[in-house]
């Protein structure tokens, strides 16, 4: 289950740098070649707005998979491995021989 979602984040991130690469920081961008700057012809303004919007989806969807992907994370439960491990080291340990008698002086 991780994997998939370690593939859908890889695929998400690269169109979210092919969205953010095509547009222009100046506003013209993919929408100046189709009708020039000022004048929106032929539905160039659309095609702005259609990246800010598919450049905003995907960063919601990137953001939603990583936060996802965490609960799908294969773990094993550790407060009880801790547990066990420390009791194993409690067990292996040697304790010294004390006298039965302590010294009087």
């Amino acid at each position: 289950m991780y994997t998939i979602f370690a593939i859908l984040i890889i695929i998400t991130s690269i169109l979210l740098v092919l969205i953010v690469l095509v547009q222009n920081p100046k506003g013209g961008g993919l929408s100046s070649t189709f009708g020039g700057g000022g004048n929106q012809i032929m539905g160039a303004k659309k095609t702005t707005d259609f990246l800010e919007k598919a450049t905003w989806t995907l960063a919601i969807v990137l953001i939603s998979l990583s936060l996802l992907s965490n609960f799908a994370i294969p773990r094993q439960n550790t407060d009880d491995n801790i547990e066990i491990k420390a009791q194993e080291q409690i067990d292996e340990t040697i304790i010294p021989n004390l006298p039965s008698n302590p010294v009087q002086e």
